[in-house]
């Protein structure tokens, strides 16, 4: 794993390349933004972005949302996968926020994490978009990243890949190494057929150190 002050200079490098890294989820108010969220779990956000338009009009705000049938909800979201499940959270979720928050987004980890269909990178990405309270949530790019370059010890345990990078990044830049790190993990080092020959970090790569001998 990689000193401290390694993973900040890994960091700068990536903003050089993509400074203006952030969410690719279109931005909108929290309640909304939680179900775009809940949406893209296995899903590409391209797609949530071109069905959340209508939904949002057709369930404005969460008491709209928390009467309709999981059944209605469907058509809106058909074109994106698991919208069968999906439509069930979204409505369970606004049900919750009804019930038990007075229909507004709670500011807090734990009673994110206890409403309808939100996880612990749910709950992290909505903190940090939403209210710019610092967490680290960790997806497949996140994950990849932080192990191909050491960034972390050697595991594929989400929540231990959480908490090794929130100890060795500043929580200053928690949410700004997050869009790096799912940036470079979608645009450079992908999955399959990372970009070595052009990658700026190969020199001090675990990964591409691997694959050259």
């Amino acid at each position: 794993m990689l000193e401290k002050k390694q993973v900040s200079k890994i960091l700068d490098t990536m903003k050089e390349r993509f400074p203006k890294a952030d969410t690719t989820l279109e931005k909108t108010d929290p309640f909304h933004f939680l179900l775009s969220i809940i949406l893209s779990a296995q899903a590409t956000d391209v797609s949530v972005n071109k069905a959340t338009p209508a939904l949002f009009k057709a369930y404005a705000t969460p008491a709209d949302l928390a009467q309709a049938d999981p059944s209605e909800v469907e058509k809106y979201i058909k074109t994106i996968g698991l919208y069968h499940n999906k439509a069930k959270y979204l409505v369970g979720c606004a049900k919750d926020l009804v019930e038990r928050f007075d229909g507004k987004v709670p500011k807090t980890r734990e009673e994110l994490m206890d409403l309808t269909g939100v996880g612990r990178k749910t709950a992290n990405v909505e903190l940090a978009e939403c209210f710019g309270i610092p967490a680290f949530a960790v997806d497949t790019h996140v994950s990849r990243v932080a192990n191909r370059l050491a960034l972390v010890e050697p595991t594929k345990n989400v929540l231990e890949i959480e908490r090794q990078l929130m100890e060795q990044v500043d929580e200053s830049r928690w949410i700004e190494a997050h869009h790096l790190l799912i940036a470079w993990g979608r645009n450079q080092c992908l999955a399959r057929k990372p970009k070595c020959e052009t990658c700026p970090l190969s020199f001090e790569c675990k990964y591409f150190k691997e694959i050259n001998g």
